[in-house]
């Protein structure tokens, strides 16, 4: 069984006991967490899409760490103008195990 869900603005395919890396959730390591906004859910042939959401369908989530990204260098010259600037920035992710789906067949 799988599910489709959309958490910080991106979609993460999920099925039980996958540990994906999402945006930076609030809560401790070990805290649960829980998935309302799911987009399509099921196995095989037997799969409930949304419009825009699976009513009554959610995904349970343990949060395992919080980590952050590698560092990404924003760097602007303006050649010949004696004119250049530096920036660097790291995401914050938060890394989630996928403990239970439940939801609405059709």
């Amino acid at each position: 069984m799988f599910a489709v869900i959309k958490t910080g603005g991106k979609q993460h395919r999920v099925a039980e006991g996958d540990v994906i890396t999402v945006g930076k959730l609030s809560g401790d390591a070990g805290a649960k967490v829980e998935f309302g906004e799911i987009l399509a859910i099921g196995a095989g042939e037997d799969v409930s899409i949304g419009a825009p959401f699976v009513s009554g369908a959610s995904v349970a989530a343990e949060i395992v760490e919080h980590a952050r990204g590698e560092k990404v260098i924003a760097f602007k010259k303006r050649r010949r103008q004696n004119s250049k600037r530096k920036r660097g920035h790291r995401q914050d992710y938060t890394i989630v195990k996928i403990v239970g789906l439940s939801g609405a067949k059709n």
